[in-house]
């Protein structure tokens, strides 16, 4: 009954198409066209409408063009109605313009960023200023209650209000109510054999509710999440020798009430390989005896993917630093499936070497070329190295003046063995500047300023000046240092100091300190991560007691006086590996150092520290810093 209906609807609409043209072709007896009119235009332009205008002025029409002209202008999609018209010679064109977009407001979005949504609505054509079409809202719900899905809120209602404006413009309200995600209340596994559910399950990062889940939400479901967790069961196996691990199905199943969610993963593990031979075979520009080395997976081992791209990376990155830029290495597993042996063999195609021809920087607005161009380890005109490459990157990311470094390496057009390195880079704050001000009746104005620039002018150079006049601390110092005193790296710099200090007037103590100091310091680089420190410097303290001070100070003053001039010595040696020093990611720091006066020193002391650093990247957003010190004096 139902497709009855559609038919006869279907005939209906066709019935009614020929009365309309039958009308045109009674309407429009041919005839030339001296000049064209267009009515109802408010927002577009009557140039639009020639230009989807199938007709001119001075040809000769008949009830096809006529025709053909209308689904031109609909096809459009700028009008709602149009229809055609003759006044004499002049064609006039009658269109309903369809409403503008004035606006798009979503609300009730958690999940989902609005920017990003409203970039999605522009690429299907529902944008502000754009011609709005009603069809598109349906789309829009779809594609939301898609995403929504996706992240396992089924409970998701959208609703859109269309509210017509002035001037033939709408405003469109997208209403979200995300409700609550489904929650994961059971996970089986069916078919595992060899590892148990807790084993499985415990790679998993979807799991069931739990004291943990309350914080990390890892019992909402989510399609990504379950994707990216049968991945990583899969790795689980191959790592594990079961070549043959298949995944059959996946069932996801919702409560009526949508808020309980129930997975069902049926596998089949198949048997476990072990290798029984490694070859390699291809073009071998590097000797066999150089490339076995790198393969860290040998006969009678189990086989493990991990362990075969890691030796694929570990042959590439060899080739890489010996200028084949654009090696593959491709793995061929046979297997015997009645002896469950591979024979694993690496393909080594490496490319023609490639040379590097110019190394360009970008974004560098406030930083000197040359500041960026003396941590290049790459060299133009040389053999390309993907280590020198990425060395190059970490070392400019180490100076602390940019907030993002990338690099390209694109092929010089034309050239099959050049290509140009490329590094852009977006600068961040590299200083600070604190200035404070007061008023104390005892002491008058007080003013304490600070500046630190780590990139003086552009120059790379560090400058950090400190000025403060309060009550319980007078300061003035200044400090300077150059990295690259020298063309090979050597680092020079001094600094000036003078503080007094009042205890009293902290209410801590009754006695005041002068201390002047001024020193010279050079940082001698000894290869790539390890460099020597030495500076040399003098140091002033004058001690102010009276009757009130504590025993420990007059005591002190006592036994060693109240002046003394020193000799300081210091001498470190550190080895840096860190990725970032501000914001480090891997690698890591040591640092060994010896502090001492000379003999004849109004104080003679030593001091001996150890400082080690290192960072462990956890995940991408989370990294395990470990530090510690240690000291002797």
């Amino acid at each position: 009954m139902h497709l009855q209906l559609k038919h006869i609807f279907f005939l209906c609409r066709v019935f009614m198409l020929m009365l309309f043209l039958s009308g045109l072709a009674q309407a429009f007896e041919p005839f030339k066209v001296l000049d064209i009119r267009v009515e109802g235009l408010q927002r577009i332009s009557a140039g639009t409408v020639f230009n989807y205008l199938p007709i001119k002025v001075g040809q000769t029409i008949d009830t096809e063009d006529t025709i053909h002209a209308v689904k031109a202008l609909f096809k459009s999609g700028f009008f709602n109605d149009v229809s055609l018209e003759r006044d004499g010679s002049v064609l006039v064109v009658y269109v309903k313009e369809r409403a503008a977009i004035s606006s798009i407001d979503i609300e009730g979005n958690k999940d989902l960023d609005s920017e990003e949504l409203l970039e999605g609505l522009k690429e299907i054509g529902l944008a502000e200023g754009r011609v709005f079409d009603r069809s598109l809202l349906e789309k829009v719900e779809q594609e939301l209650r898609r995403q929504y899905f996706s992240r396992g809120k089924y409970a998701v209602r959208i609703d859109t209000t269309v509210t017509p404006l002035d001037r033939n413009r709408v405003g469109i309200l997208i209403n979200v109510s995300e409700g609550q995600a489904a929650r994961i209340k059971q996970i089986n596994i069916i078919g595992n054999h060899e590892f148990s559910d807790k084993e499985l399950l415990g790679e998993f990062s979807l799991t069931t509710p739990s004291f943990f889940s309350t914080f990390t939400k890892s019992d909402q479901y989510s399609k990504q999440g379950l994707s990216a967790d049968l991945e990583t069961m899969r790795t689980y196996y191959l790592d594990r020798g079961y070549l043959k691990f298949n995944i059959n199905s996946t069932q996801v199943s919702i409560t009526p009430d949508k808020k309980d969610i129930y997975i069902t993963i049926n596998i089949t593990e198949g048997h476990q390989y072990k290798i029984r031979e490694v070859t390699l075979s291809g073009d071998l520009v590097v000797p066999a005896e150089e490339l076995f080395p790198l393969i860290k997976i040998n006969p009678g081992d189990v086989f493990s993917r991990k362990q075969v791209t890691e030796s694929v990376d570990r042959i590439s990155s060899l080739l890489g630093n010996q200028g084949y830029a654009y090696a593959n290495v491709n793995t061929a597993p046979e297997m015997d499936d009645e002896a469950f042996e591979v024979n694993l063999g690496f393909f080594v195609d490496p490319g023609k070497r490639v040379y590097v021809r110019r190394i360009n920087i970008a974004g560098n607005t406030g930083t000197r070329d040359e500041v960026l161009r003396r941590e290049m380890r790459q060299m133009e005109g040389g053999w390309y190295s993907t280590e020198q490459v990425e060395r190059s990157r970490t070392r400019i990311n180490r100076l602390g003046f940019f907030e993002d470094v990338n690099v390209e390496t694109p092929t010089v057009p034309g050239t099959t063995d050049q290509l140009d390195v490329n590094y852009s880079v977006t600068e961040t704050s590299s200083g600070s500047v604190t200035v404070g001000a007061g008023f104390s009746q005892t002491s008058g104005v007080l003013f304490n300023a600070s500046v630190q620039q780590d990139n003086f002018l552009g120059s790379g150079k560090r400058v950090a000046f400190t000025f403060d006049n309060s009550e319980i601390n007078t300061v003035y110092r200044f400090a300077y240092t150059n990295p690259y005193w020298t063309v090979d790296g050597v680092s020079r710099g001094f600094s000036l100091g003078y503080r007094k200090t009042d205890a009293d007037e902290a209410n801590l103590s009754d006695y005041s300190t002068d201390t002047r100091s001024a020193d010279v310091n050079f940082g001698i680089p000894i290869n790539e991560y390890d460099t020597i420190r030495f500076s040399a410097g003098y140091q002033g303290l004058d001690l102010k007691t009276n009757s009130d001070s504590p025993d420990q100070v007059t005591d002190f003053v006592d036994k060693h006086g109240d002046s003394f001039d020193d000799a300081v010595f210091t001498a470190s040696w550190s080895h840096d590996s860190r990725d970032s020093i501000l914001f480090a990611e891997t690698g890591g720091l040591q640092r060994l150092s010896l502090e001492t006066t000379t003999p004849g020193s109004g104080l003679e002391y030593y001091k001996l520290t150890y400082q080690q650093q290192r960072f462990f990247p956890l995940t991408r957003e989370l990294i395990l810093g470990l530090k510690g010190n240690l000291g002797y004096g």
